[in-house]
């Protein structure tokens, strides 16, 4: 297959533009789980053996400010660290599918199961794990745009 890359200030930074002849459509399917399959991989650090470990953004559930650290959940529960402050870790995954919600908590968009308004104009959010955390005043408009 040939592949041709064109630039277009038009689209969104997190989209990209696939054209195909009308006969390669049966395809699509394959073509959108390949491109799947090349997920973002992050370094974090094993805290029990000091170790570097590369990671798919896709695996993390929360990321959660510790300090000077991050600590990062993944969907099956394991634990890391990452070595940098929240507002740089927000700044590195703007244009995938994570949203800041309150001041010590980034959240993948896709572990979400549910989410409902509170009291006190806040929004509380359950991940496919069952956990749940509060979206502050603060972060409400953000996460909105981000699941619209």
């Amino acid at each position: 297959m040939k592949l041709i890359f064109e630039i277009s200030s038009l689209l969104d930074r997190s989209t990209a533009k696939i054209v195909t002849h009308p006969e390669e459509q049966q395809h699509w399917d394959s073509i959108r789980e390949a491109i799947h399959q090349m997920d973002t991989k992050i370094v974090v650090i094993n805290a029990k053996n000091n170790r570097n470990v590369q990671i798919k953004l896709s695996s993390i559930a929360v990321i959660q400010s510790e300090d000077r650290l991050c600590s990062v959940r993944l969907i099956t529960g394991e634990h890391y660290l990452l070595p940098k402050r929240l507002k740089f870790v927000e700044e590195d995954l703007r244009d995938q599918h994570f949203v800041r919600i309150n001041n010590q908590t980034i959240i993948n968009t896709a572990c979400i199961q549910t989410f409902a308004a509170t009291q006190q104009a806040r929004i509380q959010v359950e991940l496919v794990d069952g956990s749940s955390y509060y979206v502050s005043r603060y972060y409400i408009k953000q996460f909105r745009g981000k699941l619209v």
